[in-house]
């Protein structure tokens, strides 16, 4: 397994990283025993950043990895890093009424989730969202007195935009951002970027595969389950679809002549970004990870690289990441 860093101050972590929320939430049902074997195996292959959310299923998704790395080899549970987002405040039926940031908040939602990961340290915290009404001084404050107390090794942040992460920047190290990055989805790359790497800030780059879009799996005539998110989202919705589906075809040519998956390129493609970013892969199966995993094998060269911008352009992607109301929560794109 290869390795990154997260910034300058943050720690040394597997060069790709497993995202576990497709596990309890968003994109339908997920099978748990299938979801610990998918833990164990990316632990055993050397994966040791493990991504996840204290709202991911309502502190499911907490619960699942402290059952997985409780079950887990001895030497592969203490390699293992825990990323946790926290902020988002939920109602009983499974609906998001905001977000809170405020300093006492975040100490009670680190408590919830060390009891729930049944750890007593998360490696690294970070708010999932902005909170409009607490500056994120405040927040950032908060988390660096935990760290202080030691419950938390290091801060992170979330989509938020270049003027946020100097603010944050300016009160405590920040170890990364964690923002969606990939092929089709390329905002980071005008000023949110040049920031991070301006003050040291790694990036951990969620939504790789765009959800399974540009996964080369994804078919125009896919049902979704109902509780599934790609099923509100733009870019999976009627002739956004077709003309995003049309993209994946035309990266598919270059990942055949590299004799790798259209997944494993997109996947590449990321880490050929920077030493800087490392990609989190949301793979719920064990043959998903396994693919996920070949793209470390990939490199692509100045040509290869110039043939994907080719084939898949920036702005080419037809449609937004999210629905219109929650763009409206993302300081990433204000």
């Amino acid at each position: 397994m290869l390795h990154r860093t997260l910034g300058t101050t943050g720690p040394q972590v597997s060069a790709l990283g497993l995202g576990a929320m497709g596990m309890s939430a968003l994109y339908g049902e997920a099978d748990r025993a299938e979801s610990i074997a998918t833990i164990h195996a990316a632990l055993d292959a050397g994966v040791t950043l493990i991504d996840t959310g204290d709202f991911y299923g309502m502190g499911h998704n907490e619960l699942l990895i402290n059952e997985a790395l409780r079950t887990a080899p001895a030497g592969a549970r203490e390699k293992a890093l825990t990323s946790v987002k926290f902020g988002a405040l939920r109602t009983v039926e499974g609906g998001f009424t905001g977000v809170d940031g405020s300093p006492n908040a975040v100490k009670n939602f680190a408590a919830y989730s060390l009891q729930r990961l049944g750890t007593d340290h998360i490696d690294v915290y970070r708010l999932a969202r902005l909170d409009p009404n607490v500056p994120i001084e405040e927040t950032v404050g908060a988390i660096a007195e935990l760290v202080e107390a030691g419950h938390v090794r290091h801060i992170g942040l979330s989509e938020v935009n270049a003027e946020t992460i100097r603010r944050a920047a300016a009160v405590a190290p920040i170890a990364d951002l964690q923002i969606e990055y990939s092929l089709i989805s390329r905002g980071i790359e005008e000023s949110i970027l040049p920031t991070v790497r301006e003050l040291g800030i790694g990036v951990t780059a969620y939504g790789v595969l765009s959800r399974g879009l540009i996964s080369g799996h994804f078919t125009p005539d896919r049902q979704l389950a109902a509780n599934d998110f790609r099923g509100m989202s733009p870019r999976f919705q009627g002739e956004n679809l077709r003309h995003n589906l049309d993209l994946v075809e035309a990266l598919r040519k270059i990942a055949e002549s590299k004799g790798a998956s259209v997944a494993q390129t997109a996947i590449a493609w990321v880490l050929a970004q920077g030493e800087d970013i490392v990609p989190l892969v949301g793979a719920r199966r064990r043959d998903r990870l396994t693919e996920a995993l070949g793209a470390l094998d990939v490199t692509l060269d100045a040509d290869d690289l110039a043939a994907i911008e080719r084939a898949v352009p920036a702005g080419a992607a037809a449609g937004d990441r999210y629905p219109t109301d929650q763009m409206a929560h993302l300081d990433s794109e204000r």
